[in-house]
């Protein structure tokens, strides 16, 4: 045996001396010279380090006055350069809350910091320390987790996107397991992702939007009030308390999107009132100033969300104007095809009579819808006669069918007003500092005085 190795082996047996002491006593908090040595052992070998990880988190709560002390060696050992020691001392993470309950947000804040790692093993045990404090206290450790899911001055992007990837792929998946009391966490988990929507991407939102509607809360025998409420929270995203401004196309796209978003929630008895009021009063007085593709998408939008005859007016009004126009765009195409001599001229011409017919054709597809919704009972839902020309034939198929969702990236400007109280205040990037201070800054708040006092989807 060399000379290094008797050194480690004589620091285990130290270790292992100083457990047993600790477990024998009936009043641990007697023993400060043995939990003592075990920090002093954190410092040593490589075997010593990662025995002293698991036994420093152990014994932590009977020695109130080595707090700091304590937590300072063991997150030497997290940033330690052996990976074995980085992950033995991840995994102990969670025993420091086991008996003192007040510093699980500390701990959730220390490795949400560790989420950011390139390395399998240890990004494994991070998650691993993360489901076991949420699963200990899941009202604490959710609570903590998504303050790191929203958007503030000193958001770190990349730790934001893999708190919302764990969020996603380990927490909303074992809800049931969770969020219990059932009503109580669900209601609690609605508030923290509403608390979190004021900057958001399109995929973000709707991965938030479909979890909200998993929950019995908001399921099929939910009152009225809780449609309403999920609309209200797409209305903050849709932006509705901000002027309209016709050169933003990323605003009507995400209005239509929004719109479309709603749509089950209006089935339900949810109000339309304030999408109606924001359509007539912003965009309709502006409505042939938008580019024809986009007055196409929001009438199909509107056609599609049409359940009330409160709207069938309006719609019904927009489309015949529309194909009013349309007709008018027809005929001084056909002049202009007359007059045309070359073939580029020609081939212009012609791109935009296209245009144009597929533009009527819209037209009279929602009137054919609106037509029918005249009735007590929209007969046009699920008749497979009346056949839209933007979308596809039904065909027999023994699969179910799926729904394709719009798709646009890119999160909104920072300035943007989404209704929600949204400051509009820059993202910054947390400074590029090594992790150790970050570390120790989020880990201290608190615990040493611990024993003493483009949007779319």
């Amino acid at each position: 045996m060399s000379e290094h190795q008797s050194e480690e082996f004589q620091q285990i047996e130290k270790l292992y001396e100083f457990s047993e002491r600790l477990n024998a006593s009936k009043d641990k908090f007697q023993n400060v010279e043995e939990y003592e040595g075990i920090i002093k052992m954190s410092k040593t070998s490589m075997k010593a380090k990662q025995l002293a990880s698991q036994l420093i988190p152990r014994y932590f709560n009977f020695f109130p006055t080595l707090s700091t002390h304590a937590f300072h060696a063991h997150v030497d050992c997290i940033e330690d350069g052996d990976l074995g020691v980085r992950v033995q001392a991840i995994r102990g993470l969670p025993l420091f809350c086991k008996d003192s309950p007040d510093i699980i947000s500390k701990i959730v804040d220390v490795l949400v910091q560790l989420l950011n790692t390139e390395e399998p093993v240890e990004r494994d045990a991070v998650h691993k320390a993360l489901m076991s404090l949420i699963r200990q206290d899941p009202k604490a450790s959710l609570t903590a987790l998504f303050r790191h899911a929203g958007v503030t001055p000193t958001t770190d992007d990349q730790i934001r996107e893999k708190v919302l990837n764990f969020i996603r792929d380990k927490v909303f998946p074992i809800k049931a397991e969770l969020l219990k009391p059932q009503e109580e966490m669900e209601r609690h988990i609605t508030d923290l992702i509403k608390q979190s929507l004021e900057d958001v991407t399109g995929g973000e939102f709707k991965m938030f939007m479909d979890f909200l509607t998993s929950l019995s809360i908001f399921g099929w025998k939910a009152p009225q009030e809780r449609m309403q409420e999920l609309v209200e929270i797409i209305e903050g995203q849709a932006d509705l308390n901000a002027q309209f401004d016709i050169s933003d196309t990323d605003h009507i796209d995400r209005f239509i999107s929004c719109l479309l978003l709603a749509l089950p929630f209006f089935a339900r008895g949810a109000p339309t009132s304030r999408f109606l009021n924001y359509l007539n009063n912003h965009i309709i007085p502006v409505f042939d100033k938008l580019p024809e593709e986009r007055k196409l998408d929001l009438l199909k939008a509107l056609a599609d969300t049409v359940v009330k005859k409160l709207i069938l007016t309006t719609v019904e009004d927009l489309t015949k104007t529309t194909m009013k126009k349309l007709t008018q765009g027809m005929s001084e195409h056909n002049k202009a095809m007359s007059a045309a001599k070359t073939d580029e001229e020609k081939a212009s011409v012609k791109t935009k009579k296209q245009n144009t017919t597929t533009g009527l054709r819209t037209c009279n597809n929602i009137l054919a819808m609106t037509k029918q919704l005249h009735a007590k009972v929209p007969s046009f839902i699920g008749n497979t006669n009346i056949n839209l020309s933007w979308k596809e034939a039904t065909k027999p198929l023994a699969s179910a069918t799926t729904t394709t969702t719009r798709t646009i990236g890119g999160k909104r400007p920072a300035n943007s007003n989404n209704g929600s109280g949204n400051n509009g205040a820059a993202k910054k990037r947390r400074g590029s500092s090594g992790m150790p201070n970050q570390l120790v800054n989020k880990a201290f708040e608190g615990i040493s005085s611990h024993g003493g006092g483009g949007w779319w989807w």
